[in-house]
């Protein structure tokens, strides 16, 4: 069984996949940097020189490769959600929470990264909405999901533990 964190970039999805994998003994997996290595260049480049629809393609292979792996902590991307095929595999896979937070918390928290290509334009806050917005009937479609705009990532991970220990029954 596998715990499947998706949301919007700078919900916390690296972060608290990376720590609960650490506290329950789980591997750790990034849908991200799993497509990196296959194409051998970053995110960032792949979108610039291939397109999204080449990213959107590898992607899909690698969530169904992931998907057929047990006790994983799978670090999806802020876009897996966009493909029905990978949430139909993921979901099979075990448990899916969707981590969300407030457009103005991960500006904040997003501020400095230089390696989202989907914010590299100037009014990075009016691009956060406009992409919240067209995948909010996406992440809706997610049973489970944690605000985690005032948590602490032990609050956070308390939540996703009570959520994925719910799941094995």
């Amino acid at each position: 069984m596998n715990l499947v964190l998706v949301g919007f970039m700078g919900t916390g999805k690296t972060e608290v996949s990376k720590e609960f994998a650490r506290r329950f003994g789980m591997r750790y997996l990034s849908i991200d940097e799993m497509i990196e290595e296959r194409e051998g260049m970053s995110i960032n480049d792949i979108f610039k020189e291939k397109g999204e629809d080449h990213f959107r393609a590898i992607e899909r292979d690698i969530v169904k490769e992931a998907a057929s792996i047990d006790g994983l902590v799978i670090d999806a991307g802020g876009g897996v959600v966009l493909d029905d095929e990978n949430m139909k595999n993921l979901k099979s896979s075990g448990a899916v929470v969707c981590l969300k937070a407030r457009p103005e918390v991960i500006l904040d928290r997003m501020q400095n990264k230089t390696d989202r290509p989907l914010l590299n334009v100037r009014d990075k806050l009016t691009k956060i909405n406009e992409i919240l917005t067209s995948r909010k009937i996406y992440y809706d479609k997610i049973e489970e999901s944690i605000d985690t705009s005032d948590l602490t990532i032990d609050e956070i991970i308390e939540q996703v533990r009570s959520i994925f220990k719910s799941s094995l029954y």
